[in-house]
């Protein structure tokens, strides 16, 4: 049952997406900052985690999940280091991703010439 959760979710994430996009004149830089701000958001009042609790890899799948990690991670590290534990712990949990997504974007740029 969790796949179809997790299917779900995901693709309600990228449904709703879609049709901002489709019927706003939003840009998709301003449609993944909506996101991560709603995952951060529906964190700070401890949904996100109920969200992960029922769909599983789905739910930290979309662009929503790194929003959430940062809350989480900062308000972790906040609470035992105060205020500078705030600055500490938003890169505790996505450093890996944020990592992956610049040396993936270094092969690829090798990879790939630009039209222009």
């Amino acid at each position: 049952m969790i796949y179809i959760y997790s299917f779900l979710f995901a693709g309600a994430v990228c449904a709703i997406g879609q049709i901002i996009l489709d019927n706003t004149k939003l840009t998709p830089g301003h449609v993944t900052t909506i996101f991560v701000i709603s995952g951060a958001f529906l964190d700070i009042f401890k949904i996100y985690d109920w969200f992960v609790k029922v769909c599983g890899g789905g739910a930290m799948v979309p662009i929503t999940s790194f929003g959430h990690l940062l809350v989480h991670g900062a308000l972790e590290k906040a609470s035992k280091h105060g205020v500078l534990g705030l600055s500490m712990g938003m890169f505790d949990l996505t450093s890996s991703g944020i990592i992956a997504a610049i040396v993936i974007g270094f092969f690829v740029s090798l990879a790939f010439k630009p039209k222009s």
